[in-house]
């Protein structure tokens, strides 16, 4: 075969299991929702019209399935579809009946299918070749009516590999079967598709999202130039105010100097006044001409605006998927569990049809599986205790989704089991060393079932393949904050547990408030804000050493902004009134209040991530670009109130600033070529008070240590032009630069790059993987 025929078959064969994984997913949907509307015939008289739809359904995806897996010769799904058709065939001529035991082995039959598409292409044991051709047998006997009594261990035997070359004669149906194919003449209307690939996607939607900045730029364009004419049009109304008595003073002057002979004198006066009538019509002129422009940019800049959000709103629809194409899964999964553990649950999907940014969706599987395994194993009883409380010994398990606010995305999932036993759940804490013992007893409801989201933290005793390792709990909160969004739990006892997920609706955009601390700016996302106030300084009270504010007759913990993410503040917040402006930020049930020294306004943001580099940066989730090109670091709200709880109590008091002496300023160079990173680590150390400048390399850097004097250098490695190892060669080998010191941030973490800056004499090396605001802080407080 050529290599062009060998690339053809290859991506035919991608096409192929994109195809074939959507058959089999319909197909396992089918087959759980024939098996609800056969056991509702068999208790009561509901018509039997139902389960014929849904063996249509089923039988033409089969059909389907086989037609795709001829056509690249995949023999054996080809085969299995071909016995599926006839036992569907059997059941829809009512010479078969549905039951529990053919319900197991058309289960089988998909599992199998599923596994048949992950392993395409791949050489086969002997062994796993038998075990499929144990498959058709059965399938072969559940054609004719004959269901074969499931041996043990049998649904883990499909867990090994399949084959790719069975004996064809044990595959294959017998010939009186073949009439059967007729059946599936008629074909279902499909709607037209293109496939592209997801990559390609979000590619064009993330270059989509940069042009919301050409939109915030047209913005502030706009507004300047508003500014400029706002400016002249004062500057006009002054002209017009004093432009006759210049008119009065210049003819008044002529008549003077007409009378003293003045003739020099009265030549050089006409001229300024001249001048200064050409220069009052000139700037008329300008005014009327940027005013037009501000006209004309206003009415581009709207355009922008619409042509910008239309497109950022096609492109987001084009990658919206409905929470269905994920909770497919469920069912099966579900259904699986259940039998597993000996339990009988029913499981009830509402919301599948809403959308949701597919990005958020792919993150959001594991969580939500997880969730899944903690009802079904922790939660839900099993038929016989079920009983004993008076109970349905079927169990009841619900995932409904909703949408909130128009760009959040509610899931509730919940079930009517045991609940939390809380008492268990502080003695696992109190174990952990998570709180101590006299902290546990002043905990409330929510913050001790709060407990169950730390690592470790897991009230059962036996631990099994699917959960109680106290891990799951704490892999789905880190994933849910990791998206920008929230999970609590409520939970009454012997009443069942309730899980609560809030999300936004896509990652890439969002409204956030800009506020000011001293002289920086940071933002916070709207979606966390509950309240913005002024409130007077007398309303401030301690309660148990905090600061306090009043809010709808509650007290809610008040904390200073400054504090938290240690920025000095150079004024007084309220310095020239009586109330300060308080920010009420909320997570869930959780509260507090962030004094700010000014809000600034709300702005739509383009959010840019802060890489692989910078993975994990405590109280800060990324970056805006603001409509000015500035850069201002994001707050990550969830850190930030733990940050918050975890902080000494601060006495606000008088609300004095915390002076910083410019004398006693440190000065520091940060070398660094990625502007996301030199952004933050800038605005890092301006807010612990060192004076910072930048380089883009190391080129850059070695030029400025020419023509100032630093404290300190903090250098990236792999940059363009000179890289941080051979700066630090630089600066050792320079008599006047020797004994400066310096600092290595870096994503290199080999033993062997991490010695080549030490022996280069980098004074320490910090690692981005692991970086920590804290860290780099305490490095350079250290040095200098």
């Amino acid at each position: 075969m050529g290599k062009k025929e060998d690339d053809f078959l290859k991506k035919l064969l991608a096409t192929f299991k994109i195809e074939a994984q959507e058959h089999v997913n319909a197909i396992s949907s089918g087959l759980i929702t024939l098996e609800k509307a056969a056991a509702a015939v068999a208790d009561s008289d509901v018509s039997r019209a139902t389960q014929m739809e849904i063996i249509e359904t089923i039988f033409r995806e089969a059909h389907s399935l086989k037609g795709a897996a001829r056509a690249v010769n995949m023999m054996e799904i080809e085969s299995i579809c071909q016995w599926l058709e006839s036992i569907f065939a059997a059941l829809k001529r009512r010479e078969a009946t549905s039951s529990p035991e053919l319900f197991d082995v058309l289960h089988r039959a998909v599992d199998t299918l599923g596994k048949l598409l992950l392993v395409t292409g791949t050489e086969q044991t002997a062994e796993a070749q038998s075990r499929v051709s144990e498959l058709a047998e059965q399938l072969e006997r559940a054609s004719k009516g004959v269901i074969p009594a499931p041996k043990q261990e049998e649904s883990r035997k499909i867990e090994g590999e399949i084959p790719s070359s069975p004996k064809r004669e044990l595959l294959h149906p017998s010939k009186e079967m073949a009439g059967s194919r007729s059946l599936a003449e008629e074909k279902p209307m499909v709607a037209e598709t293109v496939r592209i690939p997801a990559a390609k996607l979000d590619s064009v939607l993330l270059q989509t999202e940069e042009l919301l900045f050409a939109k915030l730029s047209a913005r502030q364009r706009a507004e300047e130039l508003r500014e400029i004419h706002s400016t002249l049009s004062s500057w006009k109304k002054n002209w017009t105010k004093v432009h006759a008595d210049v008119g009065a003073l210049q003819r008044s002057f002529e008549k003077v100097d007409t009378i003293n002979g003045q003739g020099k004198t009265i030549s050089g006066r006409t001229r300024v006044f001249e001048f200064l009538e050409w220069n009052g019509g000139f700037v008329k002129s300008l005014e009327n001409r940027i005013a037009a422009l501000a006209a004309s940019m206003s009415h581009d800049q709207r355009s922008i605006d619409g042509m910008v959000d239309t497109l950022l709103e096609d492109m987001k629809k084009v990658l919206m998927f409905p929470f269905a194409s994920l909770l497919e899964m469920f069912p099966k999964l579900v259904r699986d569990l259940s039998r597993d553990r000996g339990k009988e649950v029913e499981l009830e999907i509402q919301g599948g049809d809403i959308e949701i940014d597919r990005r958020i969706l792919e993150e959001m599987k594991d969580p939500l599986i997880h969730l899944i395994r903690n009802c079904i194993d922790h939660g839900i009883e099993k038929p016989a205790e079920r009983e004993r409380k008076k109970k349905p010994p079927r169990g009841s398990l619900s995932i409904t989704i909703s949408q909130k606010n128009g760009s959040k995305v509610e899931i509730l999932i919940a079930d009517d089991g045991a609940g939390v036993d809380a008492v268990k759940v502080r003695s696992a804490a109190v174990k952990l060393g998570i709180v101590t013992e006299e902290e546990v007893e002043r905990l409330k409801e929510h913050e001790t079932l709060a407990l169950i989201f730390q690592s470790g933290v897991s009230t059962s005793r036996i631990i099994t393949e699917v959960s109680g390792r106290g891990l799951g709990l704490a892999i789905v909160r880190e994933k849910v904050e990791k998206l920008s969004g929230a999970v609590s739990v409520k939970t009454h006892q012997d009443a069942g547990t309730t899980f609560r997920i809030l999300l936004p609706l896509t990652l890439a955009r969002f409204r956030g408030m800009l506020v000011r601390v001293g002289e920086h700016l940071f933002v916070l996302p709207t979606t966390n804000v509950e309240r913005v106030m002024r409130v007077n300084k007398e309303e401030i009270k301690t309660v148990e050493n905090r600061e306090t504010i009043p809010v709808n007759g509650q007290a809610v913990s008040l904390v200073r902004l400054e504090h938290v993410l240690n920025v000095p503040a150079k004024e007084a917040a309220g310095a020239d009134s009586n109330k300060v402006p308080i920010v009420i930020l909320g997570s869930e049930e959780k509260r507090i209040a962030f004094l700010v020294d000014e809000i600034l306004d709300e702005h739509e943001v383009l959010v840019k991530r802060l890489g692989k580099q910078l993975s994990r940066v405590r109280n800060f989730a990324g970056a805006a670009v603001l409509g000015s090109g500035k850069v201002v670091p994001i707050v990550n709200v969830p850190d930030l109130m733990k940050s918050a709880v975890k902080a000494p109590p601060e006495t606000v008091g008088a609300l004095a600033p915390v002076e910083v002496s410019e004398a006693k300023r440190k000065s520091v160079l940060v070398a660094e070529d990625s502007i996301t990173a030199r952004t933050l680590l800038k605005n890092i150390l301006e807010s612990a008070g060192y004076s910072v400048k930048t380089a883009v390399d190391g080129v850059d850097a070695l030029t400025a240590l020419k023509t100032e004097d630093f404290d300190i250098v903090v250098s990236d490695v792999d940059m363009p032009r000179m890289s941080g190892f051979d700066l630090t060669a630089k600066i050792r080998s320079d008599k006047k630069l020797a004994d400066l010191p310096l600092v290595l941030v870096t994503a290199l973490e080999s033993r062997e790059d991490r010695e080549r800056g030490i022996d280069v004499g980098a004074n320490a090396y910090i690692v981005k993987s692991s970086f920590d605001q804290s860290n780099l802080l305490e490095v350079i407080k250290r040095l200098i």
